[in-house]
């Protein structure tokens, strides 16, 4: 009931009513049951970080309501991916391991703060939570640190995994794209459309670093 009164999430397919409640409960019933399927399939450790991420993920559309950085429930979320997959294809946790997993969860937090900040108007008038509402005027800057610290955590996943400069380039061009990002987000008067640009501008920073870290490892 709140997708429909939030400018950015009313044409969603569930919210504009496009796709009924009984079918996005039978596609995400299907959905589970086949990841709950191939997960039995990895090993045990990687098999029991998939079973806790679940309450993580069943509380996320919730938190909005009862928890006052709804965002860092997303993070959380997201940051199981990186634990899942690097158990699964080594066997174990490690330092660097937990350093992407934080650098994810921070890069999340930033990228997700600036998505809230295009819904706070909306969110006040509904009385649900966000990151934005949370950091208020600081907003902007919250976003910055969360850049510098998800810098800095891959920074030092790269150190202990003895990457090349491939990754470090990489890194460098992630850094400069969130500094214009933080410039944007510091300006006065900011149309609603450009939180949106500034958040997809986001999946490019990923693939950068993705083949940042591919091409670090060979050269």
């Amino acid at each position: 009931d709140i997708d429909p009164e939030v400018e950015r999430t009313r044409s969603r397919p569930l919210a504009s009513r496009a796709l009924t409640v009984q079918t996005a409960i039978g596609v995400a019933l299907i959905s589970f049951a086949c990841a709950a399927i191939l997960a039995f399939y990895l090993n045990p450790l990687s098999f029991w970080l998939c079973v806790a991420a679940v309450p993580v993920i069943i509380c996320y559309p919730l938190a909005k309501r009862f928890f006052p950085v709804p965002q860092l429930v997303l993070s959380i979320a997201w940051g199981f991916a990186v634990l899942i997959s690097w158990s699964a294809a080594v066997g174990k946790l490690e330092l660097a391991t937990w350093l992407l997993w934080g650098a994810v969860v921070l890069w999340t937090m930033g990228f997700d703060t600036v998505y809230a900040m295009s819904d706070r108007e909306d969110d006040l008038r509904l009385g649900v939570n966000s990151s934005a509402i949370f950091f208020g005027d600081n907003a902007a800057n919250a976003v910055g640190f969360f850049f510098v610290t998800t810098v800095g955590l891959l920074a030092a996943m790269g150190i202990d995994l003895q990457l090349h400069i491939g990754f470090w380039l990489a890194i460098f061009g992630a850094a400069v794209l969130w500094f214009l990002q933080y410039s944007q987000l510091r300006k006065a008067d900011i149309p609603r459309p450009v939180y949106g640009q500034i958040f997809r501008q986001n999946v490019w920073v990923g693939f950068v670093l993705l083949a940042g870290m591919i091409v670090g490892e060979i050269f």
